[in-house]
């Protein structure tokens, strides 16, 4: 990740990141190893804060991670997020490149990074316990 953007995500922010994806591929590296990790943390999200920010809240949010994201990892040009908050694209464009690990990582901690700004640490742990039960949340973001 260049230099300049290794500040626009906390350490705390990217360990999660990290903790999140390798829960994502190790739950589904036999049953479902088409889907990317990335791919399964936006679908996991979305499905849980559309309840709480509608549709079109998650949406946004994640149109705005995922442009974030090509600043990082201009592979990504040719993802997007549908009209209904799904991400397509992304596998294939992190695999013509082979950097699924790099895209996945700076998608991912956009869209953290991004729900702690917007609802905060404390609500943004919550929903993540309610996503993820069996993981463990207990470190400051």
């Amino acid at each position: 990740i260049p230099p300049r953007f290794m500040s626009a995500v906390s350490e705390s922010i990217r360990a999660l990141t990290q903790r999140l994806l390798a829960l994502e591929a190790a739950n589904h590296a036999a049953s479902d190893a088409q889907a990317h990790e990335a791919v399964r943390v936006a679908e996991k999200l979305r499905t849980s804060l559309a309840q709480f920010v509608g549709a079109d809240g998650f949406t946004a949010l994640l149109r705005r991670a995922l442009a974030l994201a090509r600043a990082e990892v201009p592979m990504l040009q040719s993802a997007k997020v549908t009209p209904d908050g799904r991400l397509e694209g992304i596998q294939e464009a992190a695999a013509d490149a082979g950097t699924e690990v790099e895209a996945a990582t700076a998608l991912t901690e956009h869209v953290l990074a991004l729900l702690v700004t917007f609802i905060g640490e404390p609500l943004t742990l919550r929903l993540l316990r309610e996503v993820w039960p069996d993981a463990s949340w207990e470190e400051k973001l």
